[in-house]
């Protein structure tokens, strides 16, 4: 817990355990949350370390999100709401893992989930206005659709044309993660949807969102790819094309996980020379990018995971680096893959437990 944070504004009953996220905007943890019916897992967002600018934003967003939460909650399509504060809400956690992490290639009962979730959702009036992100979409490990991060949401007071053309913008970016994970399974109205932008979206691509980007990425640096930020972004793709450059490295991957100190840290899945020591590459990465940048894991590997086109399976890597090994059967495609995948799960480095499959 953050010792300036006034303890009026976080309960005695919340205890934090890792940071999942820290930007301009709020700080996102998960920890345990003590309620009427007992202790559960829960996630944090606060707001009480932003800048001065950026607060009444940040305040804003919470807003919102508790106002949605109130009503999404109830109807087991999101995270019930738990605890709001001045600068702070506490929400459940929901057992699974984002989309671009699960994958769901083939998976009609998924999507016909995700499309009664998002039907379930508008029959409040209530949009999320921001479903175009992967990482908003969760796959439970119920194998059903379920929604987070409403800090843009909005509950509109009747089914007016601005409601439905939001609703729309919902529903279309549903459609996009669809064609991308099940694309033989659209029908021909969809395809019409997918084909056809809303006039709001297509003014705002051409103006607005040029302006977006250069703000948040060129003023304030914020950027937010699939929740890894700026690490992620900015230092990931230069540590990977260091790596590939030692002689006795075949191939390499770099996730981002959540970091206790560092709010994201990185992950480095080296598949290396067995007589390549690991001081060795950290010490040869560190010389190209520095200290400050290098991956607080590197973990040399015999093998990395790759998918049917031979790219490597880094949602799998993620879930490793994230100590989410309890997602990780489902998504496994075949023996060769399990030992593969077993063999780095049983040797990584941020242990906090052992898990065989």
């Amino acid at each position: 817990m953050d010792a300036s944070l006034p303890p009026v504004e976080i309960p005695s009953s919340w205890h934090s355990s890792v940071v999942l996220k820290r930007d301009v905007f709020s700080t996102v943890e998960r920890g345990r949350f003590v309620g009427p019916n007992g202790e559960v897992d829960a996630v944090i967002r606060r707001i009480n370390t932003v800048p001065w600018w950026s607060r009444p934003i940040a305040k804003h967003f919470l807003d919102r999100e508790a106002r949605a939460l109130r009503v999404a909650g109830p109807l087991g399509i999101a995270p019930p709401l738990l605890h709001v504060g001045r600068d702070v809400l506490i929400r459940g956690f929901i057992d699974g893992v984002a989309l671009h992490l699960a994958r769901p290639i083939g998976d009609h009962g998924y999507f016909r989930s995700a499309r009664a979730a998002l039907r379930a959702l508008h029959e409040t009036l209530i949009c999320h206005n921001d479903l175009a992100k992967e990482q908003n979409w969760l796959y439970g490990t119920d194998g059903r659709a379920y929604l987070t991060d409403f800090q843009l949401a909005m509950r509109f007071p009747r089914r007016s044309r601005l409601f439905r053309i939001a609703a729309y913008e919902d529903l279309r970016h549903l459609l996009k993660h669809k064609r991308s994970y099940l694309p033989e399974a659209l029908t021909a109205t969809e395809r019409r949807i997918l084909a056809r932008k809303s006039w709001p979206t297509r003014i705002w691509m051409a103006t607005g969102k040029r302006v977006y980007f250069w703000v948040t990425r060129g003023l304030i640096g914020f950027t937010d790819r699939e929740g890894g930020g700026p690490r992620l972004v900015d230092d990931a793709p230069a540590i990977v094309a260091r790596l590939k450059q030692h002689p006795q490295i075949r191939d390499a991957a770099v996730v981002a996980f959540p970091d206790r100190r560092a709010g994201t840290g990185l992950y480095a899945f080296v598949d290396a020379d067995p007589s390549l020591g690991q001081q060795t590459v950290r010490e040869f990465v560190i010389a190209a990018v520095g200290q400050a940048k290098a991956p607080e894991h590197v973990q040399l590997v015999q093998a990395l995971p790759h998918d049917a086109s031979g790219n490597v399976r880094t949602e799998l890597l993620q879930l490793i680096a994230m100590n989410q090994v309890d997602l990780i059967a489902p998504l496994i495609k075949s023996a060769a893959e399990r030992v593969v995948v077993e063999k780095i799960m049983n040797d990584r480095q941020n242990l906090r437990d052992r898990f065989t499959f």
